[in-house]
């Protein structure tokens, strides 16, 4: 019996932000457009899991043992903006699961009470060929607990990361994360040492432009 760990957060992602493999750009584009239009800075971004997709959190790059969740959603707000080819900044404001979606595959797991990612905001930096970095503030980290209910009661568990990459995809204005590793720094015996988180996020939108329009990267 062990248990999971951090869905993050990014990213969970989160963790959190805008789009994609880059297309090509023009000189005078942004990094970020939704609908034709510059994404300004201010805008806030947001996405849900892609349909039919789940965010899991295993205890290995290639196992399937661990949590499961079928929904899940990030926030992030435009902070910079550039001309492309460039790089954009956002602030990752909120990465949530909800826990009545998860599940967990786990001998002697009963159920998953709550999975919250700590220390928000997240710096996050969306470069032109669509890479996602999403950092701490300084002298922070990239936390997640997971709270599980198992035979011997409930237990916490709590992971870190120094910092995730994702990818974002222009072709379904996407943001994907692949088995981004955490470490165990709190919990019971029964909690796994080492969690990979993997979910792919979209359509990420511009949430204030009129109509939603989705993000790109160029």
């Amino acid at each position: 019996m062990r248990t999971t760990r951090s869905l993050l957060a990014v990213t969970g992602a989160a963790a959190a932000l805008a789009v994609a493999a880059a297309s090509p750009a023009t000189a005078d584009s942004a990094v970020l457009t939704a609908g034709g239009t510059a994404v300004a800075v201010g805008d806030v971004l947001n996405a849900s899991l892609a349909g039919g997709t789940t965010a899991t959190l295993y205890s290995s790059a290639t196992g399937t043992s661990g949590v499961t969740c079928t929904s899940s959603a990030f926030t992030a707000t435009v902070t910079d903006n550039p001309a492309a080819p460039g790089t954009a900044t956002e602030s990752l404001t909120g990465h949530t699961f909800t826990s009545s979606s998860c599940t967990s595959n786990v001998t002697g797991v009963l159920g998953v009470t709550g999975i919250t990612v700590d220390n928000l905001p997240y710096a996050t930096t969306v470069a032109s060929d669509g890479t996602l970095t999403v950092t701490p503030a300084a002298g922070s980290t990239i936390q997640t607990t997971v709270k599980l209910r198992t035979l011997l009661g409930s237990i916490t568990c709590v992971y870190q990361a120094p910092s995730l990459t994702g990818k974002a995809d222009n072709a379904d204005n996407s943001l994907a994360f692949t088995n981004q590793l955490f470490t165990k720094s709190s919990g019971s015996s029964l909690c796994f040492a080492n969690g990979y988180f993997t979910a792919k996020y979209a359509p990420v939108t511009d949430t204030s432009q009129p109509g939603n329009p989705a993000v790109s990267v160029n």
